[in-house]
């Protein structure tokens, strides 16, 4: 599944890839606290795919998942991996960098 095309061309676009484990209940907290750190934080510029390791499991091969959930953020570079439920959403945010992003537009502006 994947949610959110962008439209803003000054502010970068993610691409981030959400690896569960079916419909448990800690792959479903994962997909949820991603779906709103996405639209609190990446509003129209962000595009999630939820991949369920069970249906694909070639997915994990090609990304080298070791554990579920795994968040890869592929765009903006560096590639990062998060393992875990993504519920510290400060971790979440750093390991996306979207506070260097956040730090960065306001020292331009200031």
């Amino acid at each position: 599944m994947t949610e959110g095309p962008a439209d803003q061309p000054d502010q970068p676009q993610y691409v981030l890839r959400l690896y569960v484990t079916g419909s448990t209940a800690r792959s479903a907290r994962a997909i949820e606290n991603m779906r709103r750190i996405c639209e609190d934080h990446l509003e129209g510029r962000y595009d999630l795919e939820v991949v369920d390791i069970y249906q694909n499991p070639t997915a994990t091969i090609e990304q080298q998942i070791i554990a579920a959930p795994t968040l890869v953020k592929l765009l903006p570079s560096p590639l990062r991996r998060i393992i875990g439920d993504l519920s510290n959403k400060e971790k979440v945010l750093a390991g996306l960098d979207i506070h260097l992003q956040l730090d960065k537009q306001l020292a331009d502006e200031g």
